[in-house]
């Protein structure tokens, strides 16, 4: 939310248009919430004063209820439920106009919680296509096959998508060494023999970092597999990290609109992912691979890690494309004047 703020105000700066953070700040001719917030009753002030309210959505927290009440998740379960319940609340009784980050999560919201009598839209995120580009400092390897995860945090309850990558490094390693998959037909001798490494970036708890670490130790024969523990990393630094990886993979389940898929795609980067959430919406099927999930992502079942890597290996025998792609992709439906201008329409009702 952060860094979707940061963007959209420097975006409006440039069209001349003032940002305030605080309702008491008059005057302003709209409201725009990013999720939800405390001041439910400045909201109903603005309102009865005939200010539009917008308010942009992400998804429904859900992970929580997987994990229930055990011990030590009462807070964070309550803290999910309370967020939940001012998101509604707002969208329900509040808000004059709702943005969505994409058309899959109004459709689970509608389902969730019913359509409103105030008119939706979707706005996807967007990218500084001059700063996230194909062009640039941040070169792939050629003695090994780099794999991208970029995440905010894999901790309090998002470590799965890490173990979920690790299981997809090692899978897609043992398709390369041992030749399991009908398209390693396509890449050269001297591709199928390099090893695969992990690259993750952000935050991951030390512990975590060594059970990964002793895990892939005790592989027999040692593991095919390296990760490369990047940690949090500066915004700025993203586009030459991505344009040093050959792929990205999108570890979220059912995603929303993930930021990390679409500064991928605009550096030139191919994604490979389970068809969740709002990703075939971003990615087509020439800017990477999206592959059926193999079982109930709502429950976390466990994944079709062999067709991933199969995805993968597709990407990899033909890269070059695969890259054009990605970055033709990010230019045509995830520019960041666009979406900024989609916004600016939305709050002054244009």
């Amino acid at each position: 939310m952060v860094s979707f703020r940061h963007k959209l105000t420097a975006g409006l700066a440039r069209r001349n248009v003032e940002v305030c953070d605080d309702l008491a700040d008059d005057p302003y001719q709209a409201v725009l919430i990013i999720g939800g917030t405390r001041n439910v009753a400045g909201l109903w002030r603005a309102r009865l004063r005939g200010i539009p309210v917008v308010q942009r959505l992400d998804g429904i927290n859900w992970l929580h209820r997987l994990h229930g009440l055990g011990s030590g998740n009462l807070r964070h379960y309550l803290r999910a439920e309370y967020g939940n319940l001012n998101l509604r609340t707002i969208r329900t009784n509040l808000a004059s106009r709702v943005v969505y980050q994409s058309l899959f999560v109004r459709h689970w919201w509608e389902r969730k919680y019913g359509e409103t009598s105030v008119p939706g839209t979707v706005i996807y995120n967007g990218v500084d296509l001059n700063t996230f580009t194909s062009d640039g400092n941040g070169t792939p390897p050629d003695d090994r096959w780099r794999i991208l995860m970029v995440e905010g945090s894999l901790m309090g309850g998002y470590e799965r998508g890490l173990q979920m990558a690790v299981e997809f490094g090692e899978q897609l390693a043992s398709h390369l060494q041992n030749n399991l998959a009908v398209p390693l037909s396509l890449l050269r001798d001297e591709d199928r023999v390099k090893r695969v490494e992990l690259m993750i970036v952000g935050r991951v708890t030390p512990a975590l970092q060594k059970h990964y670490e002793v895990h892939l130790s005790h592989q027999e024969g040692f593991s095919d597999l390296s990760l490369n523990w990047a940690g949090q990393v500066p915004e700025d630094r993203i586009p030459e990290i991505d344009r040093s990886a050959h792929l990205l993979y999108s570890a979220d389940i059912n995603p929303a609109c993930p930021n990390s898929v679409i500064e991928a795609l605009a550096c030139g980067l191919p994604v490979v992912a389970f068809d969740t959430g709002a990703l075939p919406e971003l990615i087509n099927s020439a800017s990477g691979r999206l592959v059926p999930y193999g079982g109930d992502p709502w429950r976390l079942e466990k994944p079709d890690l062999d067709s991933l890597a199969g995805a993968a290996i597709e990407i990899l025998s033909d890269l070059d494309r695969f890259r054009q792609a990605a970055r033709a992709r990010a230019e045509s439906a995830f520019s960041l004047d666009a979406m900024v201008d989609a916004y600016l329409n939305v709050l002054l009702d244009r």
